[in-house]
């Protein structure tokens, strides 16, 4: 969840590594520093963000064409400055950082402590370079070799030598690692868009790999120290789409880049009135006869796996079962081979759910991945891969990413219900013709904006919410939730709105919020009667509802009305203005909404 850039070149080092921290910070912020070799190696920390770090590197002469760089999200030891990377070697001939969680740490520790080695930091990470400085033998990637063979858990890591002014290295296991490739220059990232500013070309390291990294030159090994060559991949990307473009936040933008992301899937995956996954046909067979489906995602992308649900059940009739990614493998699933995986991921590198790939596979499970990152761990070792298209998100909280998930599931169940005659060529055309609509029906809630932000702004002191519906508003109540209490810190907690009587209603009082979501006019009457039940007890009653729906006037304090031509695809277009009262609370409230407390935007250690 760590972000890592690295440098080796002629340009000034230090501003390269600022640049790319600010551009990884999604990834955490908590803390960060930079290691720069010149005559010697010298390193900056700060706890916080990175304007921090940047105000002390201004204070000092830093000088070297080689460096490292690190924002942190905690794993072991609270945000200070000895916790913060880069870790120096004892003789501080050495430095490393590192993203990702070594589980043996303990172990390691104690053996290191008992050959004199001293450790200032409560962290993993030291470990590391205290090893590399005890095996070092004057060769950094035979180092490296021994060091990543005695650590157990998830790493991606790279190394400064004294010694070695004209080279680092880096190696990575089940963390996210890239390689860019400039002219006489050369980098390493977490992610692509610390060095877009720089070049599109790069590598992409495998697990077990590690490089060694000159500015004219990149040696990429395996984990036996063989050479190996690399495809040189392109980074095909709008970098406006990293910027801000006059809006105040990211989150805001990419709110109003949901319709063009649509759009985008609309093009990709829609042709000739038909959906159009590539290499669907050679999982076709199997859909058509498999008896279970099983979803696997964690927070936002789990949300939008429930509406997947919801779909693939309604139109196919197919069981499906849902799993948070961190519960899968403990609870002994049932997988049979005629089964098939859907695994929903953002980054493609969410560590329980690439976990959670792996035991489907080795149960003989054909697995189906939607992902937003091009090559990532998810989309290599998924049997099929469905892109999202989103573009890079950088706001923490996600909003662009999770709307086109659902799109994609969307699709699927719709492609799903037709091969497997569930429903009519005619009846297939027709839910074609109104996915289509869904960018228009975007478009038409944006409208709401400043209406939304009005009623945001009535109700942004309250600090306690619960937000209810039935069906598939349940599913939006979830997501709702989580993107008020993420961003808003306000405590925020979905039901079923039939469950709330059921003990949850002891809690509501007149300082509380209840958001009512009703877009299925079937089960309106009776999400209705639960707002009703809560209203009687003073509760403040704000509603988002479809267009048409009726008998709301007596029950709420507020009502916004979403339009929408097509009730079956409200799971898209229902979670909007959502989404934009969650932004303007927290913006009242004065909360930092790109970057929350306490989170990070790929979630990489389990």
């Amino acid at each position: 969840m760590c972000g890592i850039i690295g440098y080796i070149g002629n340009k000034a080092t230090k501003n390269i590594l600022l640049e790319g921290l600010k551009n990884l910070e999604y990834r955490g912020y908590d803390s960060s520093g930079v290691a720069i070799l010149g005559d010697n190696i010298q390193i900056v920390k700060e706890v916080g963000k990175i304007e921090n770090l940047k105000n002390s590197i201004a204070k000092q002469e830093l000088q070297g064409n080689l460096g490292i760089g690190h924002t942190r999200w905690a794993t072991h030891g609270m945000p200070t400055e000895n916790n913060s990377h880069p870790h120096f070697s004892n003789d501080k001939k050495f430095a490393i950082v590192h993203n990702g969680i070594i589980e043996n740490y303990l172990e390691l520790k104690e053996k290191l402590q008992k050959l004199g080695y001293k450790f200032i930091s409560d962290t993993d990470t030291e470990v590391i370079v205290h090893l590399y400085h005890y095996y070092y033998n004057g060769d950094m990637i035979d180092t490296l070799a021994k060091v990543i063979k005695d650590l157990e858990g998830s790493y991606a890591v790279c190394v400064l030598s004294e010694e070695h002014k004209d080279k680092f290295v880096v190696a990575k296991k089940d963390s996210p690692l890239i390689i860019g490739l400039g002219e006489d220059e050369n980098f390493v990232a977490s992610d692509m868009p610390a060095i877009l500013k720089y070049t599109k070309n790069y590598y992409l390291l495998e697990d077990g790999e590690m490089a060694l990294i000159n500015k004219d030159k990149v040696t990429i090994y395996d984990d036996n120290k063989k050479i190996i060559s690399k495809e040189v991949l392109y980074f095909d990307f709008d970098t406006d789409l990293a910027e801000k473009n006059g809006y105040e936040h990211f989150m805001l933008k990419e709110i109003f880049e949901q319709p063009s992301c649509i759009k985008k899937c609309v093009s990709k995956y829609i042709a000739d009135n038909d959906v159009n996954f590539e290499s669907f046909s050679k999982i076709e067979e199997i859909i058509k006869n498999t008896k279970n489906i099983h979803i696997v995602a964690c927070g936002s992308a789990y949300h939008a796996g429930m509406i997947g649900k919801y779909a693939i059940e309604n139109l196919a009739r197919v069981r499906v079962n849902i799993d948070i990614a961190s519960e899968f493998r403990y609870k002994n699933p049932i997988l049979e081979k005629d089964d098939v995986c859907i695994i929903i991921s953002q980054s493609g590198e969410t560590a329980d759910s690439l976990s959670a790939l792996r035991l489907a596979k080795e149960n003989g499970v054909k697995v189906i991945s939607i992902v937003n990152v091009f090559g990532s761990s998810i989309a290599r070792e998924s049997d099929f891969v469905f892109y999202t298209l989103a573009g890079p998100e950088i706001a923490v909280a996600t909003t662009k990413g999770y709307s086109t998930q659902v799109f994609l599931l969307y699709l699927f169940a719709l492609k799903l219900a037709f091969i497997r005659g569930a429903i009519s060529k005619d009846q297939f055309n027709a839910y074609i013709s109104n996915i289509k609509q869904v960018e228009n029906d975007i478009n038409e809630s944006l409208k709401l904006n400043d209406k939304i932000k009005d009623i945001a702004n009535k109700y942004c002191h309250l600090e306690n919410a619960f937000i209810v519906g039935r069906g598939i508003d349940y599913y939006l109540s979830l997501e709702s939730s989580l993107k008020l209490k993420e961003i808003s810190y306000i405590h925020s907690e979905a039901y079923a709105s039939g469950e709330l009587k059921h003990g949850s209603i002891a809690l509501i009082d007149k300082d509380s919020l209840v958001i009512g979501i009703i877009t299925d006019e079937s089960l309106s009457a009776k999400t209705i009667s639960n707002l009703k039940e809560v209203k009687a007890r003073g509760a403040k009653v704000l509603v988002f509802a479809k267009e048409g729906i009726e008998g709301l006037e007596d029950v709420v304090d507020d009502a916004i009305f979403v339009p929408s031509k097509e009730e079956f695809f409200m799971g898209i277009t229902g979670i909007i203005p959502m989404q934009l009262f969650s932004y303007y609370v927290a913006k009242e409230r004065g909360c930092d909404i790109d970057m929350p407390k306490n989170l990070a935007k790929s979630v990489t250690v389990e």
